[in-house]
Protein backbone atom coordinates (compact mmCIF):
# COMPACT_ATOMS: atom_id res chain seq x y z
CA UNK A 1 0.00 0.00 0.00
CA UNK A 2 1.44 3.35 -1.07
CA UNK A 3 1.49 6.26 1.38
CA UNK A 4 -0.60 9.04 -0.21
CA UNK A 5 0.05 12.52 1.17
CA UNK A 6 -2.44 14.22 -1.14
CA UNK A 7 -5.31 13.12 1.10
CA UNK A 8 -3.64 15.10 3.92
CA UNK A 9 -2.89 18.25 1.95
CA UNK A 10 -6.35 18.24 0.42
CA UNK A 11 -7.99 18.02 3.82
CA UNK A 12 -5.92 20.64 5.67
CA UNK A 13 -8.74 23.25 5.89
CA UNK A 14 -11.07 20.75 7.54
CA UNK A 15 -8.30 19.46 9.78
CA UNK A 16 -7.48 23.02 10.82
CA UNK A 17 -11.11 23.52 11.86
CA UNK A 18 -10.79 20.46 14.05
CA UNK A 19 -7.52 21.76 15.52
CA UNK A 20 -9.15 25.11 16.26
CA UNK A 21 -11.84 23.33 18.24
CA UNK A 22 -9.19 21.30 20.09
CA UNK A 23 -7.25 24.45 21.01
CA UNK A 24 -10.42 26.27 22.03
CA UNK A 25 -11.54 23.38 24.23
CA UNK A 26 -8.07 23.16 25.79
CA UNK A 27 -7.98 26.89 26.58
CA UNK A 28 -11.50 27.03 28.06
CA UNK A 29 -10.98 23.85 30.08
CA UNK A 30 -7.59 24.99 31.39
CA UNK A 31 -8.87 28.41 32.48
CA UNK A 32 -12.07 27.01 33.96
CA UNK A 33 -10.23 24.14 35.63
CA UNK A 34 -7.64 26.51 37.09
CA UNK A 35 -10.31 28.85 38.45
CA UNK A 36 -12.43 26.16 40.08
CA UNK A 37 -9.32 24.18 41.03
CA UNK A 38 -8.01 27.16 42.98
CA UNK A 39 -11.34 27.48 44.78
CA UNK A 40 -11.24 23.77 45.57
CA UNK A 41 -7.68 24.09 46.86
CA UNK A 42 -8.71 26.91 49.19
CA UNK A 43 -11.70 24.82 50.31
CA UNK A 44 -9.47 21.81 51.02
CA UNK A 45 -7.17 23.97 53.14
CA UNK A 46 -10.06 25.69 54.87
CA UNK A 47 -10.36 25.32 58.67
CA UNK A 48 -14.09 24.64 58.11
CA UNK A 49 -14.09 20.83 58.27
CA UNK A 50 -17.34 20.12 56.33
CA UNK A 51 -16.16 22.35 53.46
CA UNK A 52 -12.75 20.69 53.42
CA UNK A 53 -14.31 17.21 53.44
CA UNK A 54 -16.68 18.01 50.56
CA UNK A 55 -13.82 19.42 48.47
CA UNK A 56 -11.61 16.43 49.28
CA UNK A 57 -14.39 14.01 48.37
CA UNK A 58 -14.96 15.70 45.01
CA UNK A 59 -11.24 15.72 44.17
CA UNK A 60 -10.75 12.10 45.17
CA UNK A 61 -13.79 11.04 43.15
CA UNK A 62 -12.71 12.81 39.98
CA UNK A 63 -9.12 11.58 40.28
CA UNK A 64 -10.28 7.98 40.73
CA UNK A 65 -12.41 7.52 37.60
CA UNK A 66 -11.50 7.70 33.89
CA UNK A 67 -12.23 10.93 32.04
CA UNK A 68 -14.03 9.05 29.26
CA UNK A 69 -16.46 7.70 31.86
CA UNK A 70 -17.22 11.22 33.10
CA UNK A 71 -17.91 12.25 29.49
CA UNK A 72 -20.27 9.32 28.99
CA UNK A 73 -22.06 10.00 32.29
CA UNK A 74 -22.71 13.61 31.43
CA UNK A 75 -23.63 12.97 27.79
CA UNK A 76 -26.04 10.08 28.42
CA UNK A 77 -27.19 10.31 32.06
CA UNK A 78 -27.60 14.05 32.65
CA UNK A 79 -30.33 14.36 29.95
CA UNK A 80 -32.23 11.53 31.68
CA UNK A 81 -31.87 13.24 35.06
CA UNK A 82 -33.07 16.53 33.60
CA UNK A 83 -36.02 14.76 31.99
CA UNK A 84 -37.01 13.26 35.35
CA UNK A 85 -36.54 16.56 37.18
CA UNK A 86 -38.47 18.64 34.64
CA UNK A 87 -41.09 16.01 33.87
CA UNK A 88 -40.41 16.35 30.14
CA UNK A 89 -41.58 13.82 27.57
CA UNK A 90 -38.11 13.54 26.04
CA UNK A 91 -34.62 14.02 27.45
CA UNK A 92 -33.26 17.51 26.65
CA UNK A 93 -30.24 17.43 24.40
CA UNK A 94 -27.10 18.62 26.17
CA UNK A 95 -24.97 18.48 23.02
CA UNK A 96 -21.46 17.23 22.41
CA UNK A 97 -19.72 20.63 22.66
CA UNK A 98 -21.45 21.64 25.89
CA UNK A 99 -20.76 18.21 27.35
CA UNK A 100 -17.07 18.47 26.45
CA UNK A 101 -16.61 21.89 28.05
CA UNK A 102 -18.45 21.08 31.28
CA UNK A 103 -16.91 17.64 31.82
CA UNK A 104 -13.37 18.78 31.08
CA UNK A 105 -13.66 21.73 33.47
CA UNK A 106 -15.12 19.46 36.17
CA UNK A 107 -12.41 16.87 35.67
CA UNK A 108 -9.44 19.20 35.33
CA UNK A 109 -10.50 21.23 38.36
CA UNK A 110 -9.64 18.22 40.54
CA UNK A 111 -6.11 17.99 39.12
CA UNK A 112 -5.49 21.74 39.17
CA UNK A 113 -6.75 21.72 42.76
CA UNK A 114 -3.98 19.38 43.89
CA UNK A 115 -1.38 21.40 42.00
CA UNK A 116 -2.53 24.64 43.58
CA UNK A 117 -2.81 23.05 47.03
CA UNK A 118 0.82 21.97 46.77
CA UNK A 119 1.76 25.47 45.63
CA UNK A 120 -0.07 27.11 48.52
CA UNK A 121 1.49 24.74 51.04
CA UNK A 122 4.95 25.47 49.62
CA UNK A 123 4.71 29.08 50.82
CA UNK A 124 6.22 29.43 54.32
CA UNK A 125 3.62 29.94 57.03
CA UNK A 126 5.66 32.85 58.30
CA UNK A 127 4.50 34.94 55.36
CA UNK A 128 0.87 34.31 56.28
CA UNK A 129 1.53 35.27 59.89
CA UNK A 130 3.33 38.41 58.69
CA UNK A 131 0.30 39.30 56.58
CA UNK A 132 -1.93 38.86 59.62
CA UNK A 133 0.43 41.10 61.61
CA UNK A 134 -0.01 43.80 58.98
CA UNK A 135 -3.76 43.65 59.49
CA UNK A 136 -4.70 41.57 56.44
CA UNK A 137 -7.58 39.13 56.69
CA UNK A 138 -7.34 35.46 55.63
CA UNK A 139 -8.83 36.17 52.20
CA UNK A 140 -6.60 39.22 51.68
CA UNK A 141 -3.45 37.34 52.69
CA UNK A 142 -4.33 34.52 50.30
CA UNK A 143 -5.19 36.87 47.44
CA UNK A 144 -2.32 39.33 47.86
CA UNK A 145 0.50 37.28 49.41
CA UNK A 146 0.10 33.52 49.03
CA UNK A 147 -1.64 32.91 45.71
CA UNK A 148 0.65 35.12 43.54
CA UNK A 149 3.70 33.21 44.81
CA UNK A 150 1.95 29.85 44.54
CA UNK A 151 1.00 30.55 40.91
CA UNK A 152 4.58 31.48 40.07
CA UNK A 153 5.97 28.36 41.73
CA UNK A 154 3.44 26.09 40.04
CA UNK A 155 3.58 27.56 36.51
CA UNK A 156 5.67 24.68 35.07
CA UNK A 157 3.39 22.05 36.62
CA UNK A 158 0.26 23.92 35.51
CA UNK A 159 1.58 24.11 31.95
CA UNK A 160 2.47 20.41 32.01
CA UNK A 161 -1.06 19.58 33.09
CA UNK A 162 -2.36 21.77 30.26
CA UNK A 163 -0.30 19.73 27.78
CA UNK A 164 -1.88 16.57 29.17
CA UNK A 165 -5.27 18.25 28.84
CA UNK A 166 -4.50 19.05 25.19
CA UNK A 167 -3.88 15.35 24.60
CA UNK A 168 -6.98 14.30 26.53
CA UNK A 169 -9.28 16.47 24.40
CA UNK A 170 -9.06 13.75 21.75
CA UNK A 171 -11.51 11.77 23.92
CA UNK A 172 -14.40 13.97 22.73
CA UNK A 173 -14.25 11.85 19.60
CA UNK A 174 -16.31 9.23 21.47
CA UNK A 175 -19.33 11.60 21.54
CA UNK A 176 -18.86 12.59 17.88
CA UNK A 177 -17.43 16.05 18.55
CA UNK A 178 -15.31 17.18 15.62
CA UNK A 179 -11.96 17.92 17.22
CA UNK A 180 -8.65 17.35 15.43
CA UNK A 181 -8.79 13.58 15.90
CA UNK A 182 -12.48 13.48 15.03
CA UNK A 183 -11.90 15.44 11.82
CA UNK A 184 -9.05 13.14 10.82
CA UNK A 185 -11.14 10.05 11.58
CA UNK A 186 -14.00 11.26 9.39
CA UNK A 187 -11.62 11.93 6.50
CA UNK A 188 -9.91 8.55 7.00
CA UNK A 189 -13.23 6.69 6.89
CA UNK A 190 -14.51 8.71 3.95
CA UNK A 191 -11.43 8.19 1.78
CA UNK A 192 -10.29 4.85 3.19
CA UNK A 193 -6.84 6.29 4.07
CA UNK A 194 -6.55 5.37 7.74
CA UNK A 195 -2.76 4.99 7.80
CA UNK A 196 -2.05 8.40 6.29
CA UNK A 197 -4.46 10.30 8.50
CA UNK A 198 -3.59 8.64 11.79
CA UNK A 199 0.15 8.90 11.15
CA UNK A 200 -0.31 12.59 10.41
CA UNK A 201 -2.35 13.10 13.58
CA UNK A 202 0.31 11.33 15.66
CA UNK A 203 3.07 13.49 14.16
CA UNK A 204 1.13 16.71 14.82
CA UNK A 205 0.49 15.78 18.44
CA UNK A 206 4.11 14.74 18.91
CA UNK A 207 5.52 17.98 17.48
CA UNK A 208 3.18 20.21 19.48
CA UNK A 209 3.50 18.36 22.80
CA UNK A 210 7.25 17.77 22.54
CA UNK A 211 7.89 21.43 21.68
CA UNK A 212 5.73 22.63 24.55
CA UNK A 213 7.42 20.19 26.93
CA UNK A 214 10.83 21.60 26.01
CA UNK A 215 9.53 25.13 26.57
CA UNK A 216 8.15 24.17 29.99
CA UNK A 217 11.47 22.56 30.92
CA UNK A 218 13.32 25.74 29.97
CA UNK A 219 10.87 27.84 31.97
CA UNK A 220 11.35 25.55 34.95
CA UNK A 221 15.11 26.13 34.81
CA UNK A 222 14.61 29.92 34.75
CA UNK A 223 12.25 29.81 37.73
CA UNK A 224 14.76 27.65 39.62
CA UNK A 225 17.51 30.21 38.94
CA UNK A 226 15.28 33.07 40.14
CA UNK A 227 14.69 31.22 43.40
Amino acid sequence: MQFDTTVITGSLPYLWQGMQYTLQLTAISALGGLFFGTLLALARLSPIKPLALIAAGYVNLMRSIPLVLVIFWFFFLVPLLLQAALGAERPPQVGAERTAIITFIMFEAAYFCEIMRAGIQSIPRGQVYSAYALGLTYSQSMRLVVLPQAFRNMIPVLLTQTIILFQDTSLVYVISATDFVGAAAKIAQRDGRLIEMYVFVALVYFVICFTLSLAVRQLQRKIAVIR
